[in-house]
């Protein structure tokens, strides 16, 4: 029996932020390591089942935050048993982090006050492959590329398959 995925409060990326991260996972793959099929994004909280007061209260705080600029701030594995997650860990800004914390401890199922802003860069990989991959990615990662741009606040449900959006920037005219 599968576990379900949970349903997520989460941002989206600009095209070219998402082009570029895409094209990463291609270019990982080329190297025979695990194929990544999430879409890029960063995590605010999630929950089996968001409560629906959680929604409304990101209703309220994302979107005069959107769009939300980050700074890679260097690499992290999370998980401490066979399967772990390869991410860059972020920075933003103040407003931010907090309306992200504000959710987090609205959420039943959250962390409390607690945001580890990051974007995954690697789902659910054996450990015996991390130190390669994050070679692979540390070599495949242009210095240049230091800043991601969150273009949407989203809420979604994967069991429904439907994605909400909370907040959208508007396209550069």
């Amino acid at each position: 029996m599968s576990k379900q995925s949970p349903e997520n409060l989460l941002l989206y990326l600009a095209e070219p932020d998402r082009d570029y991260i895409d094209g990463l996972f291609a270019q990982l793959a080329q190297r025979g390591l695990p194929a990544q099929q999430q879409r890029p994004h960063i995590s605010l909280t999630f929950a089996p089942r968001m409560s629906p007061a959680v929604v409304e209260l990101a209703q309220q705080l994302l979107p005069p935050l959107i769009p939300a600029t980050f700074r890679r701030a260097g690499t992290v594995v999370f998980g401490t048993k066979r399967k772990q997650t390869v991410a860059w860990l972020l920075e933003t800004n103040a407003a931010l982090e907090e309306a992200a914390r504000s959710l987090s401890a609205a959420n039943p199922d959250g962390r409390g006050p607690r945001w580890v802003p990051h974007l995954t860069m690697g789902l659910r990989l054996q450990r015996e492959v991390v130190p390669d991959y994050i070679r692979a990615l540390d070599q495949l990662t242009s210095p240049h590329f230091r800043e991601l741009t969150a273009v949407e606040a989203a809420y979604w449900q994967p069991a429904h398959q439907r994605l909400h959006s909370i907040a959208k920037a508007a396209p550069p005219s």
